[in-house]
């Protein structure tokens, strides 16, 4: 996907840009929420702590998609105050996640504590790493569009969810199929380094600029012009 071209502040279509943002974040804060139940109780009953870190990241990941409602909704949709603040708090809902998920996969670790199968958890999270790519690619170019870094964080956590959910299923199958019990809180730790790097870059309001699919001077250009508009607003 190439990447999208900056629009003007407050202009019809950045308005256009905002709403479908924001219609965005709303789906995403149902299936997250469903999504998060669903997985920490099949995950408690298997005891299967990449699946219940996986729930809890469904979870941290709806709040991120309210923060961006409130963020985009009434007067906070030209605020420059707002998209700061929005940016902090969608990163730290990465550092929420990290600590508790990488103790219990520790733990897990240590003590050879072996979860059963879960062929609920594994239908589960092979709909989210379907599902997720599309709703995260489609985040990041409104975020682009907008040079909103709190919105393109979003959008990060939404594609984090599709690779975690890649990472969990494998150590689920690996489970079910092959015994491979260590295969579960690996899968976990991955979910907790990677939620530590993007938490970083969202708090300093990196990414913004460094995409995947820029193509040419032209388009990188006015993505650095769109994410230099973000951080001078997010600072004032």
């Amino acid at each position: 996907m190439t990447s999208a071209t900056p629009l003007s502040l407050a202009s019809p279509e950045w308005r256009v840009a905002a709403r479908r943002a924001r219609r965005l974040s709303w789906l995403s804060l149902a299936w997250m929420g469903a999504e998060g139940a669903i997985a920490i109780a099949a995950g408690i009953a298997a005891s299967s702590i990449a699946l219940i870190s996986f729930g809890l990241d469904s979870v941290i990941e709806g709040v991120a998609s309210l923060v961006i409602v409130w963020r985009l909704t009434g007067t906070r949709l030209l605020s420059a105050a707002a998209e700061r603040r929005a940016q902090r708090l969608v990163a730290v809902q990465f550092f929420l996640l990290a600590p508790y998920v990488a103790f219990e996969a520790t733990r897990t670790l240590v003590v050879a504590e072996r979860p059963q199968a879960s062929w609920l958890g594994i239908a589960l999270v092979t709909t989210s790493a379907l599902g997720m790519p599309l709703l995260g690619l489609a985040k990041r170019q409104l975020a682009d569009q907008l040079g909103s870094v709190a919105t393109r964080g979003e959008g990060t956590q939404n594609l984090l969810c599709a690779y975690l959910a890649l990472a969990v299923v494998a150590g689920l199958l690996g489970n079910a199929l092959f015994g491979l019990w260590w295969l579960d809180p690996a899968a976990a730790l991955v979910v907790a380094g990677v939620a530590v790097r993007e938490g970083l870059q969202t708090w300093r309001g990196e990414g913004c600029c460094d995409g995947p699919g820029v193509s040419g001077p032209t388009a990188r250009d006015g993505r650095r012009r769109s994410c230099r508009r973000a951080r001078r607003g997010s600072r004032s």
